[in-house]
């Protein structure tokens, strides 16, 4: 920053043609916004004159924002074509020079035109580069870096013609469906990487903070798992697939969730197995803190694939505080989950009605609350089928299935005792997280989508659920390689900065 302010200034002062192009195009924009300040000075305030100078003001310096960022972006590589280095060298690839090209380049004051160097591959095959694009981390040959994350972030919530439109009232940048969908594929790709690495950083933070708050209960580390039916273009609903990891503090409240989604896929695989990562990682990274085991709870409703990964992974992992052992959770069915199975016993003993609501609501509490709550409430059910006159077989057969499932589950429903505990009984966040990663903007009227479009979506989405896109941006903008001169310029009149800044 010093050192380009430093050649700012000497460039002022030396009155060089390149200062006095750019002060031309810099006057009418100071004249203009000048006449309209004094046009509003010289009229009494109204919404409509206050509005009109707003506008004119923004609009102005955005053109000024516009001019500067154009004139400092292609003032980096050398004006002379001999200055520039012979040969560049990028991901182990040789490059040679060749003359510019012309390119528009969208950016948060509107579309520059970027006159950047080509470099040819020496290699056969290989694409060309342009140097400067990569110094300036431009996304998918169309944004800059900040343009680009504006549109990622647009991208989540909107759909891509809202997107264009904003694109084009913000920042007067005028792209394609095509355009909008690179970008935002170009921008996922980068920062998918740095997930992960995020999301346990963010973990362990809520883990230090729940480890630090008041109470008698140790910190809870909750995982739950859902899966919701996405619409797949000419195939129908198929099921796709959310996970948390959420701290909860040591008086049971809940700090903080981190998120996967997974669009639809046989198994379910792909979420296993980033959940199974991301768990390992941060009980793994919290022991080697020397930092003290907190409880485990896995809350998911029945299904066959939550069930099935608390069978084959969670119970199987390795405790990394006593070796040779494997980590104790405690898998709790969602209360909410075992309620919709208390109310259809409710519906097939009473039918609809004040009998079944005050029976259901009374259980519920029992459910909830008694030492043994589950098993007091099927012999509650038991009682009543017993007693309460014969059912329809439509309802009988509503009934055993009700009172099956409970039965079969009572031993991950003792909701008293982990209340007790301090332990979460609900899975509330998970199948929030159903609506908020996927229904939200997914399952739109009339949308449909490809698993790749969808899947894109999803990875930005969960990164600002998990209140970690920050982060992962920056780290993302970080890692971008950057050429390296390999063979320097035969001449070198002008300044062996601006060289290195162009390679």
């Amino acid at each position: 920053m010093a050192h380009s302010t430093v050649l700012t200034a000497s460039t002022a002062m030396s009155g060089s043609d390149e200062c006095k192009d750019f002060l031309a195009r810099m006057l009418p924009q100071f004249l203009a916004l000048f006449a309209l300040q004094q046009a509003f000075r010289h009229h009494p305030p109204t919404p409509e004159l206050t509005c009109a100078f707003e506008k004119g003001t923004a609009a102005i310096l955005r053109e000024i924002g516009h001019v500067i960022v154009e004139h400092e972006y292609n003032r980096i590589e050398p004006a002379c074509f001999d200055d520039c280095p012979l040969r560049l060298r990028f991901v182990g690839e040789e490059y040679r020079r060749r003359p510019k090209s012309p390119k528009q380049v969208g950016t948060l004051f509107g579309e520059i035109k970027l006159c950047r160097y080509l470099y040819e591959a020496v290699e056969p095959g290989e694409p060309a580069l342009f140097p400067l694009e990569k110094n300036l981390g431009i996304e998918a040959g169309l944004a800059t870096p900040a343009l680009a994350e504006r549109v990622g972030l647009w991208s989540v919530d909107h759909e891509q013609e809202q997107v264009r439109t904003l694109l084009l009232h913000e920042h007067n940048v005028s792209w394609s469906v095509t355009s909008v969908r690179k970008v935002t594929t170009a921008l996922r790709d980068g920062l998918a990487s740095f997930r992960e690495e995020t999301q346990v950083a963010r973990v362990l933070e809520l883990l230090t903070k729940a480890f630090a708050s008041k109470g008698k209960q140790r910190p809870v580390l909750a995982a739950g798992r859902d899966g919701i039916h996405v619409p797949i273009r000419q195939d129908g609903y198929h099921e796709g697939a959310t996970a948390t990891l959420s701290v909860h503090d040591r008086r049971g409240k809940r700090l903080g969730t981190v998120y996967l989604g997974r669009m639809p896929e046989a198994g379910q695989g792909t979420l296993s197995a980033q959940l199974t990562s991301l768990l390992t990682k941060v009980l793994t990274q919290w022991h080697a803190q020397g930092r003290p085991a907190p409880r485990l709870a896995y809350i998911t409703d029945g299904g066959n694939h939550p069930k099935e990964y608390y069978q084959r992974v969670l119970r199987r992992l390795d405790d990394p505080w006593h070796p040779g052992q494997k980590l104790a959770w405690q898998w709790v069915l969602d209360f909410w989950h075992a309620c919709g199975h208390l109310h259809k016993l409710a519906t097939a003993l009473f039918g609809e009605g004040a009998k079944a609501t005050s029976w259901f609501a009374k259980w519920r509490r029992w459910l909830r609350d008694r030492h043994q709550g589950v098993s007091q409430v099927l012999r509650s059910a038991m009682w009543h089928y017993n007693n309460g006159g014969q059912l329809r077989q439509g309802q009988r057969a509503e009934y055993w299935k009700a009172y099956r499932y409970l039965r079969k589950h009572a031993v991950w429903m003792k909701y008293s005792q982990y209340r007790r505990q301090g332990m979460p009984i609900g899975s509330g966040v998970t199948e929030a997280a159903c609506k908020t990663v996927f229904a939200e903007r997914l399952k739109r009227s009339g949308m449909t989508w490809k698993h790749a479009g969808g899947q894109v979506i999803l990875d930005l989405r969960v990164l600002v659920l998990s209140a970690v896109w920050h982060v992962a941006h920056k780290a993302y903008l970080g890692s971008k390689p950057q050429p390296t001169v390999s063979k320097p310029a035969s001449k070198r009149e002008n300044s062996g900065q601006e060289l290195k800044t162009a390679a």
